[in-house]
């Protein structure tokens, strides 16, 4: 195997997102993903690169806080999730439609 993936990689980077934002990012070599909450943006960087193959330009993250919802009756939370707009350098692309 030629490319050096190790095991935490694949703990940082949780899933792709596939929303209308972000395949309207992605016409401007951007690709939003659900990071763990503890990755920092190095981490995050090299995560992608080892195992899509690419090269990152920049990587910006955001917490996206947790929904309240009432349930029955019952007040309860979504937990908080990270994610990671990682904009790619000209001529590099991740399709993150297709193999889903």
């Amino acid at each position: 195997m030629s490319k050096n993936i190790e095991p935490r990689h694949y703990d940082v980077i949780v899933a792709p997102v596939v929303t209308e934002k972000a395949t309207l990012a992605s016409e401007h070599n951007k690709v939003l993903f659900k990071v763990a909450a503890k990755a920092t943006k190095p981490q995050i960087k090299e995560a992608v690169e080892k195992l899509f193959d690419v090269k990152v330009k920049s990587v910006n993250t955001l917490v996206r806080k947790g929904k309240v919802k009432v349930f029955r009756g019952n007040l309860g939370s979504q937990s908080n999730t990270k994610r990671a707009i990682v904009t790619l350098e000209e001529g590099h692309r991740i399709d993150v439609t297709t193999g889903l």
